[in-house]
């Protein structure tokens, strides 16, 4: 197998952190112009109305049939099942926002933006917040003091910020790659929490009162039949299953993007087209692993072509392949279950720099050059 198709950036024995600096990434002139006017000529960037309505369709009918469910199986512990279902349809509800927060789903930007903001309220998430997030991710992928998907949050993703951390974070920390997953049981409650922390901040919001009442009244239609008609140790129970059965799939459904690829230096000067093929992961799977991950399983070619819409990318893929191949720019493509393997690896390798070095005196070694 040759570089271009690599398995993974990574592999599975220890990772040496390095920052990726200009001369690792050498520019390739007019290469996203020349991937882009084929993608156009080939009519991709064309929007997929009929898709989203058939999905939008089907969600519908799977809340329908969990509101069924709830009401007919009443005062049983077989509501947890329920709120598993609620968790993957609250996350394949996040897929859309993100879908049309990239303005693939209707035809106007305007329009997109309107739908997402009503899509992430029923999630209840801000699209403010996510909004500024996932632009600034998407401008510089996996680049130290611009990506904020990489700042530390509990989970230290750089040894510097591994090393800084303190108290309890610290003993996570040390152990932060075995402890994601875990944790990811906890990110649907930390997402509502920093999304409405953003709304009552004092910065600029713009539409904070609007989003502010959707989510209220989200979690109103939400919470009120859970703790109205269940006892209240079984209401908890189903609120922490659905929270947690969502926080571990939008976790395990965004991890695999760019976790264990090259971390760019903040002086760094790249060309678009390396800048995001080689800090993306694709994950193998065809249409099943599409579903299951709404369409973050074409990466590379998400942050290529970012408004390019969910039925479009497979076949963008065999265009972005074949260009790498003639440039010689590694396209990275794995499984799913290996590239979890990776983010552990990874995470379990940037959280040896909290460690004592006199603990473990091979722990230098993975130390930043």
């Amino acid at each position: 197998m040759s570089s271009t198709y690599a398995d993974s950036a990574q592999t599975l024995g220890p990772i040496r952190q390095t920052y990726a600096r200009r001369e690792d990434f050498p520019p390739i002139a007019r290469a996203y112009t020349e991937v882009s006017e084929v993608v156009r000529e080939t009519g991709l960037l064309r929007r997929a109305h009929w898709f989203y309505i058939m999905v939008g369709a089907a969600l519908v009918v799977a809340f329908g049939g969990a509101i069924t469910g709830f009401i007919l199986l009443g005062n049983s512990w077989f509501q947890l099942l329920i709120a598993g279902a609620l968790g993957i349809l609250f996350t394949q509800v996040a897929f859309l926002a993100h879908e049309a927060a990239h303005r693939q789903i209707l035809s106007s930007g305007p329009a997109n933006d309107r739908l997402a903001r009503v899509l992430a309220a029923v999630v209840g998430m801000s699209y403010s917040w996510w909004d500024s997030k996932h632009s600034r991710h998407h401008a510089n992928p996996n680049r130290v003091g611009k990506d904020p998907d990489i700042e530390v949050d509990t989970i230290s993703f750089l040894d510097e910020d591994a090393a800084k951390s303190r108290g309890l974070i610290r003993l996570i920390t040390r152990k932060q790659g075995w402890l994601f997953f875990p944790l990811l049981t906890l990110e649907g409650l930390n997402l509502h929490y920093l999304s409405l922390k953003h709304l009552a901040g004092r910065g600029p919001v713009k539409g904070r009162w609007a989003e502010l009442g959707m989510i209220a009244a989200r979690f109103a239609l939400v919470m009120t039949p859970i703790f109205l008609f269940l006892p209240l140790g079984m209401a908890f129970a189903f609120v922490g299953v659905m929270l947690a059965v969502f926080g571990v799939y939008m976790g395990a459904s965004f991890a695999p993007n760019h976790k264990g690829m090259p971390v760019i230096a903040p002086d760094a000067k790249l060309d678009f087209f390396s800048k995001q093929v080689r800090t993306s992961r694709n994950i193998r799977g065809g249409w099943w692993a599409t579903w299951l991950m709404g369409g973050l399983n074409y990466q590379v070619e998400h942050h290529l072509f970012p408004s390019m819409a969910r039925p479009h990318l497979a076949q963008a893929r065999e265009i972005v392949r074949e260009h790498c191949r003639t440039l010689d720019v590694p396209y990275t493509e794995t499984s799913l279950w290996r590239s979890y393997a990776i983010v552990i690896d990874y995470l379990n390798q940037v959280g040896l720099a909290a460690r004592d070095p006199f603990d473990c005196p091979i722990t230098a070694q993975y130390r930043k050059v």
